[in-house]
């Protein structure tokens, strides 16, 4: 009896403590090698640290399964009911389990879903007047225009808010240092690819951007420590940059990646990643190639403003050259 009595008391002290042991060393015990305290792998070189909550949603959707990015388009669509509502009320909104409503929230970076809701009530006097789902209150072809506008203005303003200081720095110190730059992309993603090599061009550097994803491959073959290989893929999970870049690591170059979705298998073979961030309408992601296009842009400028005079000749040179070409 008196044997009996003492596992009792020892199971009482257990159903105790145990919660106590779970709440502070679970996010030890159970974290694996490379993720932070909400389960996600983390990447240190990639930019997107900041952002205000609306932008870190925006970018996680590529990486969210189906059921997680019904959760957080309600939720980008419904900020001021997210805000009064309880994870299980919107759970039960959007037909999904409580568990999914906060496997999203830690995906998307937040700790839990009170934090996305704090965040959410701290952003809440940012927001603009006209939100990106209001435009279609609007009749006629032109609420069409205006919600593609909307879109695109989105897009690019979500990709800046997502970029960081040290990651954008970084990233123009690889392509300023490089001895050659391979630059790889294909469909929509090789048109931009296509606008970075035009760019790295003018400032007098050394690259290339074949389109052909084969030829992309065979010249990644004769790169070497100091050269340098931009992947550029907006879903981050296309075969083709995804073995470019397994090439280049094979060749020992670094790795830069321009994707909208940073915990693609892309983004987790690239050395530096640049996310850039936008809410689709449409199947082609038009809003993401104008944010790429936009980022491609800014570290064109960056590289003229660190050699303003290399660039003033080279454009001088340029223009000079195809001057003979204009209709007088």
């Amino acid at each position: 009896m008196r044997e009996g009595m003492q596992w009792c008391h020892i199971l009482t002290m257990v159903s105790t403590v145990a919660p106590l042991i779970t709440r502070f060393y679970a996010p030890v015990i159970f974290r694996g090698e490379g993720q932070n305290e909400a389960g996600m792998i983390d990447h240190p070189n990639i930019s997107g640290g900041g952002g205000n909550a609306a932008s870190r949603l925006r970018s996680a959707l590529p990486a969210l399964s189906d059921s997680e990015r019904r959760v957080a388009s309600w939720i980008l669509e419904n900020v001021d009911l997210a805000i009064r509502q309880s994870m299980s009320a919107i759970a039960q909104a959007i037909e999904v389990s409580d568990t999914t409503v906060l496997r999203m929230c830690r995906t998307a970076g937040f700790e839990g879903f009170t934090d996305l809701k704090l965040a959410l009530v701290r952003d809440s006097g940012d927001r603009p007047a006209r939100a990106l789902d209001q435009a279609t209150e609007a009749e006629g072809d032109f609420a069409w225009a205006n919600r593609v506008f909307t879109a695109n203005i989105q897009a690019i303003s979500d990709t800046l808010t997502m970029l960081d200081k040290p990651t954008m720095t970084r990233a123009l110190d690889l392509i300023a240092g490089a001895r050659h730059i391979l630059i790889g992309g294909v469909g929509g993603s090789g048109l931009v690819a296509q606008a970075f090599y035009q760019r790295c061009f003018r400032l007098g550097l050394h690259c290339d951007a074949p389109v052909d994803s084969q030829l992309q491959l065979m010249h990644a073959s004769l790169l070497g420590p100091k050269d340098l290989v931009v992947a550029i893929s907006y879903s981050g999970i296309t075969n083709d940059p995804i073995l470019l870049l397994q090439e280049a690591k094979a060749r020992g170059a670094s790795t830069l990646c321009i994707t909208g979705n940073q915990r693609s298998p892309l983004a987790r073979l690239a050395d530096l990643v640049l996310v850039s961030v936008s809410y689709e309408m449409r199947s082609e992601p038009m809003a993401a190639q104008i944010a790429q296009l936009t980022l491609v842009d800014a570290l064109y400028a960056a590289l003229v403003a660190r050699a303003p005079d290399a660039a003033h000749m080279n454009e001088e040179r340029m223009v000079n050259a195809i001057l003979p070409k204009s209709i007088r």
